[in-house]
């Protein structure tokens, strides 16, 4: 377990729905992962890359609804800058996605 936080600390966290729009393999990353473009709505779209390639194909997650941390820091990854996080669940040597329960409109907020 982690140190605990309070619900301040939680708040300032900004999750957000989006669709995955595009999706390409990032040759530069030291271990295998995609650059991906999501559109999260009227909040515009965001990149990232993501680890995921072993579970996910390209054709998997393109049109997928996914939920991302988008007010972090952005991070520059080799050649690449990184303006969110996609949210999984770490599973051995393997990350499970975190989705909705439905269509959900891009931009909204994770509570």
């Amino acid at each position: 377990m982690k140190g605990i936080i309070t619900f301040d600390d939680f708040i300032k966290v900004d999750i957000r729905i989006g669709t995955i729009i595009k999706v390409t393999n990032f040759s530069k990353a030291i271990k295998p992962a995609y650059q991906i473009q999501i559109d999260f709505g009227d909040l515009g779209i965001k990149k990232t890359s993501a680890q995921i390639t072993k579970r996910y194909s390209k054709e998997d997650l393109l049109n997928k609804q996914v939920s991302a941390i988008i007010n972090f820091k952005p991070k520059k990854i080799a050649n690449f800058l990184s303006e969110c996080l996609i949210l999984g669940i770490q599973n051995g040597n393997d990350v499970v996605l975190l989705k909705t329960n439905g269509q959900i409109k891009n931009g909204e907020i994770v509570r």
